[in-house]
């Protein structure tokens, strides 16, 4: 049963201008949403600050601050202007998009704070033109009725950052405070993605942490330019993460693909690339499938494989509406897929659901099994 109390909104911003002016608006916009959640985050005040506190803790967040402004100034100055427009500070925002470098590079991992999850399905059946890709966005609680969609137009007079990127567009969920591309979204070149959190067991330093890397997903023009963005040559991911991703429109490279990455070796990203062309579906949740990397062993991977075996159990999807029965199964004595019981330090905050034949993004607030979208977005894509 669902004890939590789901406002049936989710607010749209649509924002133009430079890195720093739209990370401004963004955190202008949504100062409240933002107070709230940093004054009120157990992952941030029970767990992050204390490691960012010690002495171990600043150096590691000292270097990887450096890092990232040396290889992601851009997203750097968005954040800035996040923090700058919320009134927030900087340090605080930033240990959320440094996520779980600072407290496994220290040995300071608190297995009781339970991390965010996600399931994804996809499904592809032209014989009733049934072509989707979902997923359950599963966050902590304080993120419930906090999140929002952020649509960008990022424009720079010269060409910005490692990649070289001069102008952006798409649009993304966002947590609190957070950049856009770690979660689920779109943008103008027909990129489509979803994000699983994957744990390694151990982490890396002068590496790029998943929230950059993805954020700069969010600029691939095609699907070769998105495998060299992942794969970050001459550096390389410091983290784990699940791509889940498909071109549509005109760069349609008609296969769905899943990245599984790790943290990098030989200077660049750990990648398991699986493509499925043709009919067929495919389910990712938050643990490796193939790559061979050392997972972090604790509550929260015995939670994400119980929701990948009762997802794998099923029937195989054929319809929308197989899709919906999956997503927000509750089967499980006591790992949902739509994770709603009250003990849960973890929420399914929203379930996003792409159609590939209509060209829509829906968005769920409470369980789709019980409840209409709350917002159904046309996907808009250079033609």
């Amino acid at each position: 049963m669902d004890t939590a109390e789901r406002k049936h909104s989710v607010p749209v911003l649509y924002v133009t201008g430079s890195h720093y002016e739209c990370g401004y608006e963004m955190g202008r916009t949504f100062k409240s949403l933002i107070s709230s959640f940093l004054s009120s985050s157990k992952l941030l005040n029970e767990y992050l600050l204390p490691v960012y506190e010690s002495v171990e803790g600043r150096k590691v967040y000292d270097q990887t601050l450096s890092f990232v402004k040396e290889k992601y100034p851009q997203y750097v100055n968005e954040i800035q202007g996040i923090a700058d427009g919320s009134d927030s500070e900087l340090h605080k925002l930033m240990l959320f998009h440094f996520d779980e470098i600072l407290p496994n590079v220290t040995n300071q991992h608190k297995s009781e704070i339970e991390s965010s999850g996600c399931s994804t399905v996809y499904l592809n059946n032209s014989s009733n033109s049934q072509h989707f890709l979902t997923h359950t966005e599963d966050a902590a609680n304080e993120c419930l009725n906090s999140f929002y969609l952020v649509s960008a137009h990022v424009m720079s007079e010269e060409p910005y950052g490692k990649f070289k990127v001069k102008e952006e567009k798409f649009t993304a969920l966002c947590y609190p405070g957070h950049i856009g591309g770690y979660t689920m979204g779109y943008n103008s070149h027909g990129l489509v993605l979803t994000i699983n959190t994957l744990v390694a067991n151990k982490l890396l330093i002068n590496k790029a942490p998943r929230h950059f890397i993805t954020r700069q997903l969010m600029t691939a023009r095609n699907y070769e330019e998105a495998m060299e963005i992942i794969k970050d040559s001459g550096c390389g991911s410091a983290d784990g993460f699940s791509i889940n991703m498909k071109f549509i429109g005109k760069n349609n490279s008609s296969d769905f693909n899943n990245i599984e990455v790790g943290p990098a070796i030989d200077s660049q990203s750990q990648m398991d690339v699986l493509k499925v062309s043709g009919d067929g579906s495919f389910i990712h949740c938050n643990h490796y499938v193939r790559l061979n990397i050392q997972e972090y062993s604790d509550y929260y991977m015995r939670a994400t494989k119980a929701r990948y075996e009762t997802l794998t159990k099923l029937p195989e999807p054929k319809t929308k509406e197989d899709i919906i029965n999956m997503l927000g199964d509750t089967s499980h004595d006591e790992h949902w897929v739509f994770r709603c019981k009250s003990d849960y330090g973890t929420k399914t905050i929203c379930v996003g659901i792409f159609d590939f034949i209509k060209g829509t993004w829906s968005l769920y607030k409470g369980n789709p099994k019980e409840n209409k979208p709350v917002a159904v977005l046309h996907l808009e894509i250079d033609a």
